[in-house]
């Protein structure tokens, strides 16, 4: 029987922007920056108490008074500052960490594939061909008005409808979405900076998801140090 992989956590970070750096060629490799801000463990779940293994990062920083008081007991619990968001990472039972451990940047190695997952940019309501980059009707040869409609969209008689899922206008972006296998090129763990070749999904100063590509291998990376804890209280 095959031996279970191990599945680290994710990380929670705030999208800078691009910009593009240089390899020891010359040659520029467009990357999208973000931003590990103060990442703590705040909750650990566990298969035998909880039915599953995970570890709820939390990352940034807030006052106290724009915490409710459940979340100010959650956090007071951990040992560790009001968070300005949380998330939570499916983990294997041999990838739990310590509540209040402190997670850098160089949890990624550069090299190494990860998925990351974001929130995309609202469009706002788009027609089919900005939405789904349809080539539009005839400019000319009878077609007036209707340049960029959608065309037909369903039958005659039989069936009499408009199968679901027909591709139409409607509300464009500000869904999630999940890019694949994007590579780290750099780290830099002083300023808490990932550097991920080409672009990632969201606007800038929104949070991604970064975790493990699950279709590569994993990095041969050390596991978080457990002892690594900030004695602040909430």
């Amino acid at each position: 029987m095959a031996q279970k992989k191990t599945q680290r956590t994710g990380l929670l970070t705030k999208k800078l922007g691009m910009t593009r750096i240089f390899n020891e060629a010359g040659e520029h490799i467009p990357v999208t920056v973000l931003q590990l801000q103060d990442a703590q463990v705040t909750a650990v779940r566990t298969t035998e108490k909880d039915g599953w293994a995970s570890v709820q990062i939390g990352v940034g920083k807030t006052k106290v008074k724009n915490v409710s008081k459940a979340m100010r007991g959650h956090f007071a619990k951990a040992k560790v500052e009001p968070k300005a968001k949380i998330t939570e990472f499916r983990v294997s039972d041999d990838a739990l960490l310590e509540v209040g451990s402190a997670i850098k940047a160089d949890h990624f190695q550069p090299g190494q594939y990860v998925d990351v997952s974001a929130t995309s940019i609202g469009k706002g309501y788009a027609g089919v061909m900005k939405r789904y980059n349809f080539r539009g009707l005839r400019a000319t040869h009878g077609v007036s008005v209707s340049h960029r409609s959608g065309g037909s969209t369903g039958q005659r008689q039989d069936p009499g409808k408009t199968f679901k899922g027909k591709k139409m206008a409607g509300h464009m972006g500000a869904r999630r979405v999940t890019t694949l296998n994007l590579v780290v090129v750099a780290v830099d763990a002083e300023q808490g900076l990932l550097m991920i070749h080409g672009a990632v999904p969201g606007p800038e100063n929104g949070y991604v998801r970064v975790r493990d590509a699950i279709q590569n291998k994993k990095p041969k990376v050390a596991q978080v140090k457990k002892s690594d804890k900030k004695d602040k209280a909430a």
